[in-house]
């Protein structure tokens, strides 16, 4: 019968695929398989403009965080928190588990071919058009539909304000 439950452990951002090594380093060495399962760091697709072309890669969904399945207690609470890079559990001496569901929720965003766009504009945001008819353009964010990944972006064509709707992959933020 295992007791094992979710865990969230706080990394210094950046260290997530090091911390998960040493530790899956640590269970093999010290053969702790009995109170230690799954390690996870969440990530999703997202898409980036680079260079002018489209380019699908994975990002940390949470940066500086990792998911531990484990059977909590003192000893394994200190296993993990010896780990270097390691700054502790999320809720300190005392972590809760997270539910199961959650868990399941970002295994499915991990596998979801569906990338989303990397980059979020807020309004105000001066902006330049990197494609379309208007490429070449600057303007400011008037409106974002974070949901559709659009903007409407105001820029001056022969010195008129005008609207244009573009999507997030076809702007990219100045300065």
């Amino acid at each position: 019968m295992s007791n094992k439950q979710w865990y969230v452990v706080h990394t210094y951002s950046g260290f997530e695929k090091r911390v998960k090594k040493l530790l899956e380093e640590k269970i093999k060495n010290e053969n702790l398989y009995d109170s230690f399962g799954e390690i996870l760091i969440p990530t999703e697709n997202v898409v980036e403009l680079v260079k002018g072309t489209k380019k699908i890669s994975k990002k940390s969904t949470f940066p500086g965080y990792i998911l531990v399945n484990m059977v909590m207690n003192t000893e394994n609470w200190h296993k993990v928190k010896s780990i270097p890079k390691v700054t502790g559990f999320v809720g300190g001496v005392n972590p809760v588990p997270i539910p199961e569901q959650d868990v399941k929720a970002m295994i499915d965003l991990a596998k979801s071919e569906a990338p989303r766009i990397a980059m979020k504009y807020i309004k105000g945001d001066v902006v330049e058009v990197v494609d379309g008819p208007f490429q070449g353009f600057t303007g400011v964010v008037d409106e974002v539909n974070t949901e559709k990944e659009k903007v409407k972006v105001i820029v001056s064509i022969f010195g008129r304000q005008t609207p244009i709707d573009l999507d997030f992959l076809q702007i990219k933020r100045v300065g």
